[in-house]
């Protein structure tokens, strides 16, 4: 069975865990603790997804010191043909958020994985991540932009921009519907083993042919994503639907183009 990766579902949740979700929630509440489970149909890391097309669930714990400031931890827990809720590890966060509501936003936080020795997923080879975003709003629309660096036994970098609309209705008095399409352009490094023949040869002596293997890095684009993220809200208690259609880039193999769906319910306690 190929590897795996779940960092863009998982990143993608937690995500719209401490932006949208927080625009939902009308408690001022400094310190604030929140408990969720979040399902994922296909795993997937900008597209790019397993010969199983393994599905995932992923409980999630969150403390809110302050309205800006929160750590998180979502252990993985990985579905196919082969194996059923299978641990493959935990990834956990620190960051920041913030919000002028009126021009700017952002998320910057830290990510540290830890996986099980024997993990299915492509990721863990990550030791730690560094991340961050800042989306300028308008009324009309809300443009993103943001950079990675993640460190294993090398460095690799990504970046992202994207442009979005939010639109919030209030049901009732406690019922309040957000709805975010959304579309964003994902690029970083790619590393692979580039192999060439080169001929060796000395003035009329005739040459031989060696095989060389190098290792290249090479920043591209690693996908095209559309989605429309759902979230209804009541009191302390929300539900997240978050429907996505990916288009990967620059793939060693045929490209698929890729429909999943991530869903999951939050309380804040």
């Amino acid at each position: 069975m190929k590897k795996l990766s779940c960092v863009s579902m998982v990143g993608l949740a937690l995500l719209f865990s401490t932006n949208i979700f927080s625009q939902a929630d009308s408690s001022k509440t400094d310190i604030q603790f929140k408990i969720g489970v979040f399902y994922n149909s296909h795993l997937n890391y900008y597209g790019r997804t397993d010969s199983l097309r393994s599905s995932g669930v992923f409980p999630l714990a969150e403390l809110w010191f302050t309205p800006n400031f929160y750590v998180n931890a979502a252990p993985v827990f990985v579905n196919n043909s082969l194996q059923s809720f299978k641990y493959s590890g935990t990834v956990t966060t620190a960051g920041y958020r913030f919000n002028d509501q009126k021009k700017w936003a952002g998320n910057f936080y830290f990510v540290k994985p830890f996986y099980t020795e024997n993990s299915e997923l492509v990721q863990s080879a990550l030791k730690a991540q560094v991340a961050g975003t800042l989306t300028w709003q308008s009324k009309i629309i809300n443009i993103t932009g943001g950079g990675d660096v993640k460190f294993s036994n090398s460095t690799d970098y990504g970046a992202m921009a994207g442009v979005d609309h939010l639109f919030r209705m209030q049901l009732s008095d406690k019922m309040v519907l957000v709805a975010n399409p959304s579309a964003y352009l994902n690029a970083g490094t790619q590393q692979f083993t580039n192999t060439y023949y080169r001929k060796n040869s000395f003035l009329i002596f005739p040459g031989t042919e060696q095989q060389v293997s190098e290792t290249v890095k090479q920043f591209s684009i690693l996908s095209y994503e559309f989605s429309m993220p759902l979230i209804l809200a009541r009191d302390k208690f929300q539900v997240l639907l978050i429907p996505a259609y990916v288009m990967p880039q620059n793939l060693t193999g045929p490209a698929k183009n890729l429909f999943y769906i991530t869903a999951g319910a939050k309380i804040i306690l």
